[in-house]
């Protein structure tokens, strides 16, 4: 039988694992996490609108009734191509072993800083639940340091909220960050106004949200400074510490709270891929796939989402969710279609369109020809994000805490957990 091992289970890894549920295979997924993770709500746990279980399913639950599947536990640090084998950083000698006849990679991508490497202890990033809950930790214990602050400077750099990089991620930390401020924390304090805060959004391009239509992103820029953020464009920031951000101008702003929205790197599971298969890699390291997602030279070798870099009319395709999904499906068609002796068909990712959303009823979707923003784009977020949210009982609770968070303005899950004085 059919050796298949999906390493990943992102959104390409965990497609491609459902589409082969009925293959006749022994399939294994490997991730070094015990569950799914819904990346594209991680902001709303960094804000306090979800907890990380609302967004996080277990691996084994989601795939417990898929016969042909197992699930393990394991960091892969290695891979001996030629003999097909995926090696794992911990158990005894052999177990760490687990062969395969068709591997399909599916690391996905993780925080890039540049080469600032100083820059990811004072502006987290947002890749992971723990990046998550550390951005929490930071955005609310900012507020508690300014209620007992006493120097006006020195509080105002507690309430200034800083978020370098005005792609989806930073607009939507702006805009969650705006309403925590004006809304959910207005009356909680009393040395301080929390309103009174001060949250920027710093871009390198002539726009936020760069990747959309121009007219989208004149029209989230309004939507932001509606919610009291400013959008600041054509800016590059030089240099980043616990006291704030210098910009390539030289001007300085004083913030205690930076966050990372600007830039991701593909997993470093390309160069393992490299050195042991041959794997041709970009200069940001991923991974060149041919039009059936394969390495050259070796068929039984997928690399599939914000890992591979395939071109499509032209163009790289995007590290974003639904191109994962497409492709994760696919591979699981290549191999059922290998089995059955049928010709492959090179892959063609069918672009839906993208949305982001700004704040409450405040969002901008391009669905091609169509282009359209405000409550509309917003209600298609809402649904859209609900219906891709793996587990049923996950969209029942966040549609429940989004609709309390509607009608109240609060947010739940407001913990600072961690050390007391890490935010300091």
């Amino acid at each position: 039988m059919n050796r298949v091992v999906i390493l990943g289970g992102g959104f390409g890894g965990l497609y491609a694992a459902q589409a082969l549920g009925r293959a006749p295979i022994d399939l294994t997924l490997v991730d070094r996490r015990n569950f799914h993770l819904f990346q594209p709500l991680l902001y709303q746990v960094a804000t306090g609108s979800l907890s990380p279980g609302d967004i996080c399913s277990p691996i084994r639950a989601v795939l417990r009734d898929q016969r042909n599947a197992r699930v393990l536990l394991g960091d892969a640090i290695g891979l001996d191509a030629a003999g097909r084998r995926l090696i794992l950083a911990d158990g005894p000698a052999g177990s760490n072993e687990v062969p395969y006849d068709t591997l399909i990679v599916a690391t996905g991508a993780q925080n890039y800083y540049f080469g600032n490497d100083q820059w990811p202890n004072v502006a987290p990033g947002l890749k992971s639940i723990e990046d998550a809950t550390a951005m929490r930790h930071k955005i609310l214990f900012a507020f508690e340091a300014a209620e007992r602050e006493t120097d006006p400077a020195r509080r105002r750099a507690w309430l200034t909220f800083v978020i370098v990089g005005g792609g989806p991620t930073g607009v939507e930390l702006g805009g969650a960050l705006a309403e925590i401020a004006h809304d959910t924390l207005r009356h909680d304090f009393r040395a301080i106004h929390p309103e009174e805060s001060e949250i920027v959004v710093l871009e390198g391009s002539p726009h936020a949200l760069p990747s959309y239509p121009e007219q989208l992103s004149i029209a989230a820029e309004r939507s932001l400074e509606k919610l009291g953020v400013k959008p600041r464009t054509n800016v590059r920031v030089v240099g980043i510490d616990e006291s704030g951000v210098t910009l390539k101008s030289g001007e300085r702003i004083e913030s205690r709270t930076v966050l990372w929205a600007a830039g991701v790197a593909p997993s470093d599971f390309g160069k393992v891929l490299a050195g042991s298969a041959g794997a041709a890699l970009t200069k940001n390291g991923q991974v060149v796939v041919g039009r059936d997602l394969t390495i050259d030279g070796h068929p039984e070798t997928f690399v599939i989402g914000d890992l591979a870099h395939f071109e499509q009319d032209g163009k790289a395709l995007a590290g974003v969710a639904p191109v994962a999904m497409q492709q994760g499906r696919y591979a699981a068609e290549v191999i059922m279609d290998r089995l059955r002796g049928r010709p492959i068909r090179p892959f063609h990712y069918h672009d839906k369109g993208s949305l982001a959303v700004i704040g409450r009823a405040a969002a901008v979707a391009d669905l091609g020809r169509l282009k359209i923003h405000g409550m509309v784009a917003w209600l298609a977020w809402l649904f859209l994000h609900l219906m891709y949210l793996v587990q049923f009982q996950n969209r029942v609770i966040v549609f429940i805490r989004w609709g309390f968070q509607y009608l109240t303005f609060d947010r739940g899950a407001r913990l600072i957990t961690g050390d007391a004085d890490k935010g300091d």
